[in-house]
């Protein structure tokens, strides 16, 4: 303003005003140009700068993934290929979005939620056993409990080998503890008896290590049918393709594992490698101590080299120190009841009677000098300490008195494995004298 004020005279000015206002001026004039100038030097810059902002390419900020399809498609509802309308309250929403919301994806989505929707209207629905997963995904979405408990129901009904796998891994993302419960226990029941490749390859690591350490697991014959049946269930998780009969497996195995060794030229035991090394938790729980006693298994053992070998080392060197004490030290067995022990180290064995009759077992390999028969006769189940009475192919123990803790269980299953009946003495300790015979549990007629 002052360079511009400078200019303009006043009319009521004098002579001597106008003297002195034409010098002034003049001053004014010499630092007006002055001012003039470097005005004009910062306006040329900042012009420079506003030509340089301008002429700099500029990206727009766009706003992130989720927030622009929310935007978009959920509060716009751009492209909307389903309506719901509840509450007075529309929302125009995408099917490939909800979707989302259901876990499990069925191929029949309209039946699905014909049935889910029609429960609201009705106390009991019928539910087909093939289509309760995709159900229950849906119930638990829209939050329908009485449909839930329903669906629950049917899976706990309709266990078998095709849908025991399945409906455990629902149950668990669905939180239906009941249902996981009477999964795992159809699989003790049923593992070892009815072998199925089919369930072989879908049982994970974590459920199988559940029932390997499991003292409920029916054991056909011994423990080393344990061991084989891992064998069989690692070469399977390894070599999903696979597929053949079940009598197959375990030559198949084998012969995998053999040459593979021989391909890779490896020594080392398989679950030491970064490929067997998935399998190690599963495997420690299997009860060595019950498998070392017998030579062929030992054998089968070293051939295999799956196990690496301080564990079999350190399980026999315990294995030794108890013979020891059986021995010498007057060692007859447990006299206290130790639930958890027993639970944990007791050796399972059994057998499966295909119709009525008389039954005899005992089991091979070293026991202590503990001959123990096991009959079935007449309905009943006898044990008898055999000393002197009948022959046996290895040493027996001439102590007065031997001790066991046992657990004797009898099951009936129907041609789905699940339970009919079931009986067991829940957990003994018995004495027995030298070719004592003990009557035990009588099997019902029905």
């Amino acid at each position: 303003m002052g360079s511009l004020g400078s200019r303009f005279q006043s009319p009521s000015q004098g002579p001597e005003e106008s003297a002195e206002g034409t010098s002034s001026s003049r001053k004014h004039a010499c630092e007006c140009k002055k001012r003039k100038r470097n005005a004009q030097c910062d306006c040329e810059s900042e012009q420079e700068e506003e030509d340089d902002i301008l002429d700099t390419p500029r990206r727009k900020k766009l706003k992130s993934t989720s927030k622009y399809i929310y935007q978009t498609l959920f509060l716009n509802g751009e492209n909307s290929d389903i309506r719901i309308c509840a509450l007075g309250q529309e929302w125009n929403l995408h099917k490939v979005y909800l979707c989302q919301g259901i876990s499990l994806v069925c191929s029949t989505r309209t039946l699905m939620l014909k049935v889910v929707f029609g429960s609201l209207y009705r106390d009991d629905v019928l539910i087909k056993p093939s289509r309760v997963i995709c159900i229950l995904a849906a119930a638990c979405m829209l939050q329908l409990d009485g449909l839930i408990q329903q669906c629950g129901e049917t899976m706990k009904e309709n266990i078998s080998a095709k849908t025991v796998c399945g409906y455990y891994a629902c149950a668990s993302i669905y939180g239906l503890d009941s249902v996981m419960k009477k999964c795992l226990e159809w699989l003790l029941n049923n593992l070892m008896t009815h072998q199925n490749v089919e369930l072989l390859k879908e049982l994970g690591v974590d459920v199988m290590q559940q029932l390997i350490q499991s003292s409920d697991l029916f054991v056909m014959q011994v423990e080393m049918d344990v061991y084989t049946a891992l064998k069989k269930w690692m070469f399977l998780q390894l070599n999903p393709s696979w597929d053949g009969p079940i009598k197959q497996l375990l030559a198949d195995a084998d012969t995998w594992l053999c040459k593979r060794r021989s391909d890779l030229c490896e020594k080392e035991p398989f679950l030491n490698t970064e490929e067997g090394a998935a399998f190690c938790s599963v495997f420690k729980l299997v009860r060595l101590q019950h498998i070392i006693n017998d030579l062929a298994s030992a054998r089968i053992l070293e051939r295999d080299n799956i196990l690496p070998p301080e564990w079999l080392t350190t399980m026999y060197k315990n294995q030794w120190f108890a013979m020891l004490r059986t021995e010498f030290d007057n060692d007859n067995g447990p006299q206290v009841s130790n639930k958890d022990e027993f639970e944990l180290n007791s050796m399972r064995c059994g057998r499966k009677l295909s119709k009525d009759g008389d039954y005899c077992w005992r089991w091979t390999g070293f026991n202590f000098g503990f001959d123990l028969l096991v009959t079935y006769t007449n309905r009943f189940i006898v044990f008898k300490r055999n000393t002197l009475s009948q022959p046996c192919g290895g040493a027996v123990s001439l102590q007065p008195r031997r001790h066991l803790a046992y657990r004797l269980r009898l099951a009936s299953f129907d041609s789905r494995g699940k339970l009919v009946c079931s009986r067991s003495t829940g957990y003994q300790l018995l004495t027995l004298e030298k070719d004592q015979v003990s009557e035990h549990l009588q099997m019902s007629k029905s």
